[in-house]
């Protein structure tokens, strides 16, 4: 019985910090409470607190600092979503290395909401690939992803080989193309995508339903991806429409 009252101790201390963490409460130098503070806070025992920094620690959101104390890690990758939003580029450009593990690809009858983003009849073949993303070796997505067989037939293939997204497309013809739109939902994960990225069940995922077409309109992909929210923001960039906007503004002017 006891085993039991000092894992339901130790668990809650690690999920009161983690929401603390994600809700920014730790300001100044990011330390948090000594361990004696936090025993008196939760009522807890040195052991439960010291287990509940451990797994916080593994999960990325502390840095145990012998004879300095536990600071809060400042890891959580910024993905930015745009016209253009490529997955390596927005890793890369935070000194993260971006990698992917296959786990099922295969060519299936799309679902209905798959052939509706897609524009495609009901039942069309498209390829089916899921896939966790990683961050440093560190997962930050589970993704499903459809592509359109008659489009892009053996793209399955080009995938397995290890090649980018943007890549294989370029050889189908398709050189450039944009999102055309992105729905964010913030929920629980199911106990397999918890298990892909390695957090609780009882922390919250982002899950982002996306499309993306050519330059002509025509959707080539839609996906629906989960995120671990402890260790991915997302912020919207809108800079290319400025951009454009200005150049319009600058060409009505002359």
């Amino acid at each position: 019985m006891q085993g039991k009252i000092a894992h339901g101790q130790w668990q809650q201390v690690e999920e009161e910090l983690a929401a603390d963490i994600a809700a920014g409460r730790f300001v100044g130098d990011s330390r948090l409470p000594r361990e004696t503070e936090l025993m008196a806070r939760f009522g807890v025992g040195r052991h439960s607190v010291r287990r509940a920094m451990q797994q916080l620690q593994d999960r990325g959101l502390v840095q145990v600092e012998q004879g300095k104390g536990t600071f809060v890690r400042d890891a959580r990758i910024d993905y930015r979503l745009s016209e253009r939003t490529r997955y390596s580029q927005n890793l890369l450009e935070q000194g993260r290395e971006p990698l992917g593990q296959a786990i099922e690809e295969e060519a299936i009858a799309a679902p209905r909401r798959v052939s509706e983003a897609l524009r495609l009849p009901p039942g069309e073949p498209v390829y089916h690939i899921v896939r966790l993303g990683l961050a440093d070796q560190e997962p930050i997505d589970f993704c499903h992803a459809y592509y359109p067989v008659r489009s892009f037939p053996g793209f399955d293939k080009a995938r397995r080989n290890g090649r980018n997204v943007s890549a294989i497309l370029a050889e189908y013809g398709v050189a450039d193309y944009i999102r055309l739109r992105t729905d964010i939902i913030v929920r629980l994960p199911t106990r397999e995508e918890a298990r892909r990225l390695a957090q609780p069940e009882t922390q919250p995922i982002v899950l982002t339903r996306k499309v993306d077409v050519d330059m002509k309109g025509t959707p080539i992909s839609y996906s629906e991806t989960v995120w671990a929210s402890e260790r991915v923001q997302f912020s919207i960039d809108n800079t290319s429409q400025l951009l454009n906007a200005l150049a319009q503004a600058a060409n009505g002017e002359e």
